[in-house]
Protein backbone atom coordinates (compact mmCIF):
# COMPACT_ATOMS: atom_id res chain seq x y z
CA UNK A 1 0.00 0.00 0.00
CA UNK A 2 1.50 3.66 -1.38
CA UNK A 3 0.37 5.44 1.92
CA UNK A 4 2.95 7.93 1.80
CA UNK A 5 2.47 9.15 -1.48
CA UNK A 6 0.01 10.87 -3.56
CA UNK A 7 -1.59 9.75 -6.58
CA UNK A 8 -4.39 10.78 -9.14
CA UNK A 9 -6.50 9.71 -11.25
CA UNK A 10 -9.62 10.98 -13.91
CA UNK A 11 -12.86 10.31 -11.40
CA UNK A 12 -15.61 10.44 -14.29
CA UNK A 13 -16.13 8.39 -16.90
CA UNK A 14 -13.67 9.25 -20.03
CA UNK A 15 -15.53 10.27 -23.26
CA UNK A 16 -16.80 13.59 -24.07
CA UNK A 17 -19.19 15.47 -21.60
CA UNK A 18 -19.94 18.55 -19.84
CA UNK A 19 -17.49 17.94 -16.79
CA UNK A 20 -14.24 15.95 -16.38
CA UNK A 21 -12.67 15.37 -12.70
CA UNK A 22 -9.24 15.03 -12.10
CA UNK A 23 -8.73 13.25 -8.20
CA UNK A 24 -5.55 14.18 -6.63
CA UNK A 25 -5.04 12.45 -2.91
CA UNK A 26 -2.48 11.87 -0.57
CA UNK A 27 -0.15 14.19 1.95
CA UNK A 28 1.21 16.39 -1.11
CA UNK A 29 -1.96 16.70 -2.68
CA UNK A 30 -2.73 20.59 -2.50
CA UNK A 31 1.20 21.12 -3.30
CA UNK A 32 1.13 19.07 -6.67
CA UNK A 33 -2.37 20.72 -7.31
CA UNK A 34 -0.12 24.11 -7.15
CA UNK A 35 2.09 23.37 -9.24
CA UNK A 36 -0.11 23.08 -12.27
CA UNK A 37 -2.30 26.13 -11.14
CA UNK A 38 -1.82 29.36 -11.79
CA UNK A 39 -2.76 30.84 -8.58
CA UNK A 40 -2.24 29.38 -4.86
CA UNK A 41 -4.98 27.86 -3.14
CA UNK A 42 -2.17 27.10 -0.06
CA UNK A 43 -3.68 28.92 2.00
CA UNK A 44 -7.88 28.31 1.26
CA UNK A 45 -10.45 26.73 3.84
CA UNK A 46 -11.37 23.06 3.59
CA UNK A 47 -14.23 22.38 1.19
CA UNK A 48 -14.02 25.49 -0.85
CA UNK A 49 -13.95 26.18 -4.73
CA UNK A 50 -12.26 28.36 -6.84
CA UNK A 51 -11.60 29.35 -10.35
CA UNK A 52 -8.45 29.07 -11.38
CA UNK A 53 -6.33 27.84 -14.75
CA UNK A 54 -4.30 25.06 -15.15
CA UNK A 55 -1.20 25.57 -16.79
CA UNK A 56 1.72 23.08 -18.39
CA UNK A 57 5.30 24.41 -19.38
CA UNK A 58 3.62 28.32 -19.95
CA UNK A 59 1.20 26.89 -21.53
CA UNK A 60 -2.77 27.10 -20.54
CA UNK A 61 -4.64 24.14 -20.57
CA UNK A 62 -7.78 24.65 -19.34
CA UNK A 63 -10.01 27.02 -17.14
CA UNK A 64 -11.29 24.93 -14.16
CA UNK A 65 -13.18 24.56 -11.05
CA UNK A 66 -10.94 23.54 -7.83
CA UNK A 67 -12.13 21.84 -5.16
CA UNK A 68 -10.15 21.48 -1.95
CA UNK A 69 -10.54 19.00 1.04
CA UNK A 70 -8.21 18.92 3.80
CA UNK A 71 -7.87 15.74 5.84
CA UNK A 72 -9.17 14.20 7.33
CA UNK A 73 -12.56 15.47 6.02
CA UNK A 74 -12.63 13.96 2.79
CA UNK A 75 -13.46 10.59 0.57
CA UNK A 76 -10.25 9.20 1.68
CA UNK A 77 -9.18 10.87 4.83
CA UNK A 78 -5.99 12.55 3.50
CA UNK A 79 -5.69 16.05 1.54
CA UNK A 80 -7.66 15.72 -1.50
CA UNK A 81 -8.05 18.34 -4.42
CA UNK A 82 -10.51 17.36 -7.33
CA UNK A 83 -9.52 19.81 -10.72
CA UNK A 84 -13.25 20.23 -12.61
CA UNK A 85 -11.85 20.29 -16.08
CA UNK A 86 -13.71 20.63 -19.41
CA UNK A 87 -15.15 16.96 -20.26
CA UNK A 88 -13.25 16.60 -23.30
CA UNK A 89 -11.06 13.48 -23.70
CA UNK A 90 -8.01 15.66 -25.14
CA UNK A 91 -8.16 18.09 -22.54
CA UNK A 92 -8.88 15.54 -19.50
CA UNK A 93 -5.98 14.10 -21.17
CA UNK A 94 -3.55 17.06 -20.63
CA UNK A 95 -4.34 17.71 -17.30
CA UNK A 96 -3.99 14.19 -15.81
CA UNK A 97 -0.20 14.21 -17.69
CA UNK A 98 0.64 17.43 -16.14
CA UNK A 99 -0.49 16.37 -12.95
CA UNK A 100 1.75 13.41 -13.00
CA UNK A 101 4.78 15.67 -14.26
CA UNK A 102 3.58 17.46 -10.75
CA UNK A 103 4.65 14.46 -8.91
CA UNK A 104 1.77 12.36 -8.48
CA UNK A 105 1.77 8.87 -9.12
CA UNK A 106 -1.44 7.01 -11.23
CA UNK A 107 -3.97 5.41 -8.86
CA UNK A 108 -4.29 2.26 -8.96
CA UNK A 109 -8.02 0.42 -9.39
CA UNK A 110 -9.96 1.49 -6.20
CA UNK A 111 -7.04 2.86 -4.82
CA UNK A 112 -8.86 6.06 -3.58
CA UNK A 113 -11.42 3.20 -1.53
CA UNK A 114 -8.97 1.59 -0.31
CA UNK A 115 -7.26 4.49 1.07
CA UNK A 116 -10.91 5.45 2.24
CA UNK A 117 -11.04 1.81 4.00
CA UNK A 118 -7.22 1.71 5.56
CA UNK A 119 -8.33 5.49 6.91
CA UNK A 120 -11.20 4.10 8.49
CA UNK A 121 -13.43 6.49 6.91
CA UNK A 122 -15.58 3.18 5.62
CA UNK A 123 -15.31 -0.23 6.99
CA UNK A 124 -14.71 -2.98 3.92
CA UNK A 125 -18.67 -3.58 3.39
CA UNK A 126 -19.30 -0.06 2.68
CA UNK A 127 -16.50 0.10 0.03
CA UNK A 128 -17.57 -3.14 -1.78
CA UNK A 129 -21.01 -1.29 -1.59
CA UNK A 130 -19.71 1.73 -3.46
CA UNK A 131 -19.24 -0.82 -6.86
CA UNK A 132 -22.47 -2.35 -5.97
CA UNK A 133 -24.10 1.33 -6.42
CA UNK A 134 -22.21 2.02 -9.27
CA UNK A 135 -22.62 -1.22 -10.89
CA UNK A 136 -26.28 -1.49 -10.15
CA UNK A 137 -28.60 -2.72 -13.15
CA UNK A 138 -31.86 -1.75 -11.47
CA UNK A 139 -33.22 0.60 -9.16
CA UNK A 140 -33.62 -2.82 -6.33
CA UNK A 141 -30.01 -3.25 -6.21
CA UNK A 142 -29.11 0.58 -6.35
CA UNK A 143 -31.62 0.48 -2.93
CA UNK A 144 -29.24 -2.48 -1.78
CA UNK A 145 -26.86 -0.58 -2.91
CA UNK A 146 -27.42 2.30 -0.83
CA UNK A 147 -28.23 0.79 2.10
CA UNK A 148 -25.21 -1.55 2.68
CA UNK A 149 -23.21 1.93 1.87
CA UNK A 150 -24.84 3.64 4.32
CA UNK A 151 -23.36 1.06 7.25
CA UNK A 152 -26.92 -1.38 7.14
CA UNK A 153 -24.79 -4.65 7.38
CA UNK A 154 -21.95 -2.55 9.09
CA UNK A 155 -24.52 -2.19 12.18
CA UNK A 156 -26.04 -5.74 11.97
CA UNK A 157 -22.60 -7.70 11.89
CA UNK A 158 -21.23 -5.02 14.77
CA UNK A 159 -24.50 -6.23 16.82
CA UNK A 160 -23.72 -9.65 16.77
CA UNK A 161 -19.96 -9.20 17.04
CA UNK A 162 -20.91 -7.22 20.00
CA UNK A 163 -23.50 -10.17 21.67
CA UNK A 164 -20.50 -12.91 20.72
CA UNK A 165 -17.66 -11.37 22.34
CA UNK A 166 -20.00 -10.63 25.49
CA UNK A 167 -20.75 -13.95 25.94
CA UNK A 168 -16.75 -15.13 25.31
CA UNK A 169 -15.42 -12.37 27.69
CA UNK A 170 -17.99 -13.76 30.26
CA UNK A 171 -16.82 -17.47 30.15
CA UNK A 172 -13.05 -16.23 30.24
CA UNK A 173 -13.47 -14.28 33.31
CA UNK A 174 -15.09 -16.94 34.78
CA UNK A 175 -12.81 -19.50 33.90
CA UNK A 176 -9.79 -17.03 35.03
CA UNK A 177 -11.50 -16.23 38.57
CA UNK A 178 -14.43 -18.73 39.39
CA UNK A 179 -14.47 -17.42 42.79
CA UNK A 180 -16.24 -14.11 41.78
CA UNK A 181 -17.92 -15.37 38.20
CA UNK A 182 -20.42 -18.17 38.66
CA UNK A 183 -21.03 -20.92 35.96
CA UNK A 184 -24.26 -22.88 37.11
CA UNK A 185 -26.94 -22.87 34.45
CA UNK A 186 -24.71 -21.12 32.24
CA UNK A 187 -24.99 -23.43 29.24
CA UNK A 188 -29.18 -22.90 29.36
CA UNK A 189 -28.83 -19.41 29.07
CA UNK A 190 -25.68 -19.61 26.62
CA UNK A 191 -28.31 -21.57 24.48
CA UNK A 192 -31.49 -19.25 24.50
CA UNK A 193 -28.73 -16.39 23.12
CA UNK A 194 -27.08 -18.72 20.83
CA UNK A 195 -30.65 -19.75 19.22
CA UNK A 196 -31.45 -16.01 19.03
CA UNK A 197 -28.28 -15.00 17.00
CA UNK A 198 -28.63 -18.45 14.69
CA UNK A 199 -31.93 -16.88 14.00
CA UNK A 200 -30.85 -12.97 13.31
CA UNK A 201 -28.27 -15.11 10.46
CA UNK A 202 -30.92 -16.87 9.08
CA UNK A 203 -32.90 -13.98 7.68
CA UNK A 204 -29.78 -12.29 6.53
CA UNK A 205 -29.03 -15.50 5.34
CA UNK A 206 -32.50 -15.94 4.17
CA UNK A 207 -32.11 -12.99 1.77
CA UNK A 208 -29.15 -13.54 0.36
CA UNK A 209 -30.89 -15.13 -3.35
CA UNK A 210 -33.22 -12.38 -3.82
CA UNK A 211 -29.68 -10.04 -2.97
CA UNK A 212 -28.09 -12.30 -5.34
CA UNK A 213 -31.02 -11.66 -8.08
CA UNK A 214 -31.02 -8.07 -7.47
CA UNK A 215 -27.27 -7.41 -8.35
CA UNK A 216 -26.55 -10.12 -11.02
CA UNK A 217 -30.23 -9.54 -13.01
CA UNK A 218 -33.08 -12.85 -13.09
CA UNK A 219 -31.75 -15.47 -14.97
CA UNK A 220 -34.54 -16.12 -17.04
CA UNK A 221 -35.04 -18.67 -19.61
CA UNK A 222 -37.78 -18.98 -22.37
CA UNK A 223 -38.85 -22.99 -22.51
CA UNK A 224 -41.75 -24.02 -25.26
CA UNK A 225 -42.36 -26.10 -28.37
CA UNK A 226 -41.24 -24.82 -31.60
CA UNK A 227 -43.32 -21.82 -33.06
CA UNK A 228 -44.75 -21.30 -29.80
CA UNK A 229 -43.72 -17.77 -29.95
CA UNK A 230 -40.28 -17.65 -27.86
CA UNK A 231 -38.37 -15.04 -29.86
CA UNK A 232 -41.28 -13.10 -30.21
CA UNK A 233 -41.40 -12.74 -26.69
CA UNK A 234 -37.56 -12.01 -26.65
CA UNK A 235 -38.28 -9.64 -29.10
CA UNK A 236 -41.15 -8.19 -27.08
CA UNK A 237 -39.37 -7.62 -24.02
CA UNK A 238 -36.05 -6.74 -25.34
CA UNK A 239 -37.57 -4.04 -27.67
CA UNK A 240 -35.99 -4.76 -30.56
CA UNK A 241 -35.86 -7.47 -33.54
CA UNK A 242 -33.17 -9.84 -31.33
CA UNK A 243 -34.03 -13.50 -32.46
CA UNK A 244 -35.10 -14.18 -36.05
CA UNK A 245 -38.72 -15.14 -35.88
CA UNK A 246 -40.26 -16.92 -38.78
CA UNK A 247 -43.21 -18.97 -39.45
CA UNK A 248 -41.11 -22.50 -39.74
CA UNK A 249 -41.11 -24.66 -37.04
CA UNK A 250 -37.31 -25.26 -35.44
CA UNK A 251 -35.71 -21.61 -36.39
CA UNK A 252 -34.39 -20.62 -33.49
CA UNK A 253 -31.29 -23.70 -32.93
CA UNK A 254 -29.42 -22.55 -30.16
CA UNK A 255 -29.33 -20.24 -27.18
CA UNK A 256 -29.50 -16.50 -27.43
CA UNK A 257 -29.77 -14.05 -24.43
CA UNK A 258 -30.11 -10.72 -23.71
CA UNK A 259 -30.14 -8.35 -20.21
CA UNK A 260 -33.27 -6.31 -20.01
CA UNK A 261 -34.88 -4.22 -17.70
CA UNK A 262 -38.55 -5.03 -17.06
CA UNK A 263 -40.41 -2.79 -14.38
CA UNK A 264 -37.62 -2.18 -12.90
CA UNK A 265 -36.20 -5.56 -12.59
CA UNK A 266 -33.13 -6.92 -14.33
CA UNK A 267 -33.65 -10.35 -16.55
CA UNK A 268 -30.50 -11.93 -17.68
CA UNK A 269 -33.79 -13.53 -20.83
CA UNK A 270 -32.34 -16.59 -22.71
CA UNK A 271 -34.36 -17.72 -25.46
CA UNK A 272 -33.88 -21.14 -26.40
CA UNK A 273 -34.40 -24.01 -29.46
CA UNK A 274 -38.08 -25.48 -29.18
CA UNK A 275 -38.36 -28.26 -26.98
CA UNK A 276 -38.98 -31.32 -29.02
CA UNK A 277 -38.17 -34.77 -30.26
CA UNK A 278 -35.69 -34.21 -33.93
CA UNK A 279 -33.59 -36.68 -36.10
CA UNK A 280 -31.93 -33.29 -36.66
CA UNK A 281 -28.62 -33.54 -35.10
CA UNK A 282 -27.35 -29.68 -34.79
CA UNK A 283 -31.13 -29.09 -33.06
CA UNK A 284 -30.80 -31.74 -30.53
CA UNK A 285 -27.76 -30.05 -29.55
CA UNK A 286 -30.11 -27.03 -29.26
CA UNK A 287 -32.73 -28.50 -27.40
CA UNK A 288 -30.11 -29.83 -25.20
CA UNK A 289 -28.37 -27.02 -24.38
CA UNK A 290 -32.25 -25.44 -24.03
CA UNK A 291 -33.02 -28.28 -20.75
CA UNK A 292 -29.19 -27.25 -19.90
CA UNK A 293 -29.91 -23.63 -19.44
CA UNK A 294 -33.25 -24.21 -17.73
CA UNK A 295 -32.04 -26.32 -15.34
CA UNK A 296 -29.65 -23.54 -13.71
CA UNK A 297 -32.45 -20.77 -14.49
CA UNK A 298 -33.69 -18.75 -11.37
CA UNK A 299 -36.87 -18.15 -14.05
CA UNK A 300 -38.78 -20.31 -16.50
CA UNK A 301 -41.03 -18.62 -19.22
CA UNK A 302 -42.88 -21.82 -20.20
CA UNK A 303 -44.84 -20.10 -23.58
CA UNK A 304 -47.97 -22.39 -25.20
CA UNK A 305 -48.93 -21.99 -28.48
CA UNK A 306 -53.15 -20.87 -27.38
CA UNK A 307 -53.80 -21.70 -30.94
CA UNK A 308 -52.80 -25.05 -31.13
CA UNK A 309 -53.93 -26.31 -27.84
CA UNK A 310 -52.07 -28.66 -25.52
CA UNK A 311 -49.79 -30.78 -27.10
CA UNK A 312 -47.41 -33.82 -25.48
CA UNK A 313 -44.46 -31.31 -25.69
CA UNK A 314 -46.16 -28.62 -23.86
CA UNK A 315 -47.30 -31.18 -20.79
CA UNK A 316 -43.42 -32.41 -20.53
CA UNK A 317 -42.37 -29.15 -20.13
CA UNK A 318 -44.78 -27.67 -17.71
CA UNK A 319 -43.63 -31.37 -15.32
CA UNK A 320 -40.30 -30.45 -15.96
CA UNK A 321 -40.83 -26.67 -14.48
CA UNK A 322 -42.63 -28.29 -11.36
CA UNK A 323 -40.05 -26.95 -8.17
CA UNK A 324 -39.36 -23.92 -9.91
CA UNK A 325 -40.24 -20.30 -10.23
CA UNK A 326 -41.90 -19.97 -13.81
CA UNK A 327 -44.80 -18.20 -15.75
CA UNK A 328 -46.71 -20.05 -18.40
CA UNK A 329 -47.85 -18.13 -20.62
CA UNK A 330 -50.80 -18.36 -22.59
CA UNK A 331 -49.34 -17.31 -26.13
CA UNK A 332 -50.85 -16.13 -29.43
CA UNK A 333 -54.19 -15.14 -27.96
CA UNK A 334 -54.40 -12.17 -30.71
CA UNK A 335 -55.51 -15.22 -32.94
CA UNK A 336 -58.93 -15.35 -31.38
CA UNK A 337 -60.29 -16.22 -27.96
CA UNK A 338 -58.34 -18.60 -25.73
CA UNK A 339 -60.30 -21.30 -25.08
CA UNK A 340 -61.32 -21.45 -21.44
CA UNK A 341 -60.98 -25.72 -21.60
CA UNK A 342 -57.95 -24.87 -22.42
CA UNK A 343 -57.02 -22.38 -19.98
CA UNK A 344 -58.91 -24.78 -17.24
CA UNK A 345 -56.63 -28.08 -18.42
CA UNK A 346 -52.71 -25.98 -17.89
CA UNK A 347 -54.17 -24.71 -14.54
CA UNK A 348 -55.01 -28.62 -13.62
CA UNK A 349 -51.34 -29.36 -15.16
CA UNK A 350 -48.90 -26.59 -12.87
CA UNK A 351 -49.22 -24.72 -9.65
CA UNK A 352 -47.19 -21.73 -12.05
CA UNK A 353 -49.41 -18.57 -13.03
CA UNK A 354 -50.90 -19.15 -15.88
CA UNK A 355 -51.68 -15.62 -18.11
CA UNK A 356 -53.13 -15.36 -21.50
CA UNK A 357 -50.53 -13.20 -23.41
CA UNK A 358 -49.67 -12.27 -27.30
CA UNK A 359 -46.09 -11.68 -27.68
CA UNK A 360 -47.22 -9.93 -31.03
CA UNK A 361 -49.42 -6.95 -28.87
CA UNK A 362 -48.13 -7.10 -25.69
CA UNK A 363 -51.29 -8.11 -23.80
CA UNK A 364 -50.72 -9.81 -20.70
CA UNK A 365 -46.87 -8.29 -20.31
CA UNK A 366 -48.40 -5.74 -17.42
CA UNK A 367 -49.51 -9.07 -15.23
CA UNK A 368 -46.52 -10.81 -15.91
CA UNK A 369 -44.40 -7.91 -14.36
CA UNK A 370 -46.90 -8.21 -11.35
CA UNK A 371 -45.94 -11.92 -11.21
CA UNK A 372 -41.79 -11.16 -11.47
CA UNK A 373 -42.59 -8.82 -8.68
CA UNK A 374 -44.51 -10.85 -6.46
CA UNK A 375 -42.47 -13.74 -6.93
CA UNK A 376 -39.30 -12.64 -6.14
CA UNK A 377 -39.63 -9.65 -4.04
CA UNK A 378 -43.08 -10.13 -2.79
CA UNK A 379 -44.15 -7.08 -3.72
CA UNK A 380 -42.61 -5.63 -0.85
CA UNK A 381 -39.52 -4.41 -1.31
CA UNK A 382 -39.85 -0.46 -2.12
CA UNK A 383 -41.24 -0.58 1.57
CA UNK A 384 -39.90 -3.21 3.76
CA UNK A 385 -36.47 -2.13 5.84
CA UNK A 386 -35.03 -6.03 5.38
CA UNK A 387 -30.80 -5.80 4.77
CA UNK A 388 -30.39 -7.61 1.37
CA UNK A 389 -27.03 -10.05 1.01
CA UNK A 390 -25.74 -8.77 -2.58
CA UNK A 391 -21.89 -10.09 -2.04
CA UNK A 392 -21.19 -13.89 -2.14
CA UNK A 393 -18.32 -12.88 -0.14
CA UNK A 394 -20.66 -11.67 2.32
CA UNK A 395 -22.63 -14.78 2.31
CA UNK A 396 -20.12 -16.95 2.69
CA UNK A 397 -18.86 -15.22 6.20
CA UNK A 398 -22.60 -15.40 7.28
CA UNK A 399 -23.02 -19.06 6.32
CA UNK A 400 -19.30 -19.42 8.39
CA UNK A 401 -21.06 -18.05 11.03
CA UNK A 402 -23.54 -19.96 11.81
CA UNK A 403 -21.87 -23.08 11.64
CA UNK A 404 -20.03 -22.11 14.32
CA UNK A 405 -22.70 -21.33 16.22
CA UNK A 406 -24.30 -24.40 15.74
CA UNK A 407 -21.05 -25.94 17.27
CA UNK A 408 -21.68 -23.93 20.20
CA UNK A 409 -25.01 -25.67 20.72
CA UNK A 410 -24.05 -28.65 19.65
CA UNK A 411 -21.17 -28.66 22.66
CA UNK A 412 -23.67 -27.34 25.23
CA UNK A 413 -26.17 -30.04 24.46
CA UNK A 414 -23.19 -32.41 24.90
CA UNK A 415 -22.60 -31.41 27.86
CA UNK A 416 -19.25 -30.03 27.52
CA UNK A 417 -16.38 -27.71 29.34
CA UNK A 418 -17.35 -23.82 28.62
CA UNK A 419 -14.30 -23.34 27.34
CA UNK A 420 -15.12 -25.36 24.06
CA UNK A 421 -18.00 -22.41 24.08
CA UNK A 422 -15.40 -19.90 23.33
CA UNK A 423 -13.28 -21.60 20.71
CA UNK A 424 -16.62 -21.92 18.43
CA UNK A 425 -18.17 -18.19 19.64
CA UNK A 426 -14.31 -16.82 18.61
CA UNK A 427 -14.76 -18.53 15.33
CA UNK A 428 -18.17 -16.49 14.77
CA UNK A 429 -16.73 -13.66 15.86
CA UNK A 430 -13.89 -13.86 13.45
CA UNK A 431 -16.29 -14.83 10.59
CA UNK A 432 -18.15 -11.81 10.87
CA UNK A 433 -15.19 -9.79 11.14
CA UNK A 434 -14.45 -10.75 7.20
CA UNK A 435 -17.46 -8.88 6.48
CA UNK A 436 -16.61 -5.52 7.60
CA UNK A 437 -12.51 -5.94 7.55
CA UNK A 438 -11.81 -6.26 10.82
CA UNK A 439 -10.26 -10.07 10.88
CA UNK A 440 -9.36 -10.13 7.27
CA UNK A 441 -6.23 -10.61 5.53
CA UNK A 442 -4.48 -8.20 3.47
CA UNK A 443 -4.66 -10.84 0.17
CA UNK A 444 -8.57 -10.43 0.25
CA UNK A 445 -8.36 -6.99 0.45
CA UNK A 446 -6.10 -6.91 -2.35
CA UNK A 447 -8.27 -8.73 -4.06
CA UNK A 448 -11.17 -6.74 -3.45
CA UNK A 449 -9.83 -3.44 -4.83
CA UNK A 450 -8.37 -4.50 -7.78
CA UNK A 451 -11.88 -5.12 -9.06
CA UNK A 452 -12.82 -1.25 -8.45
CA UNK A 453 -12.72 1.07 -11.81
CA UNK A 454 -9.76 3.20 -11.66
CA UNK A 455 -10.49 6.56 -10.00
CA UNK A 456 -12.94 5.04 -7.73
Amino acid sequence: MRTGNTIAAIATAVGAGGISIIRISGGQALETAEKVLDKSIAGVPSHTIHLRRVVDEGEILDQVLVTVMRAPRSYTGEDTVEINCHGGPLVTERVLEAVFKAGALPAEPGEFSKRAFLNGKMDLSQAEAVMDVIDAKNRYALKAGISQLNGRLSEAVRHLRGLILDETAWIEAALDDPEHYDLTGYPEELSLKTEAMIRELDGLLKNADSGRVMKEGISTVILGKPNAGKSSLLNLLAGSERAIVTEIAGTTRDTLTEHIRLAGLSLNLTDTAGIRESDDQVERIGVERARAAAADADLLLVVIDSSSGLAEDDTEILASAEGKNAIVLLNKSDLGNVSPALYEEVKKRTSHPVIIFSAKEGTGLPEMEQELKDMFYRGEIDFNDQIYITNARHKDALRNARNSLLEVRKSIEAGMPEDFFSIDLMDAYEALGTITGETVGEDVIERIFEKFCTGK
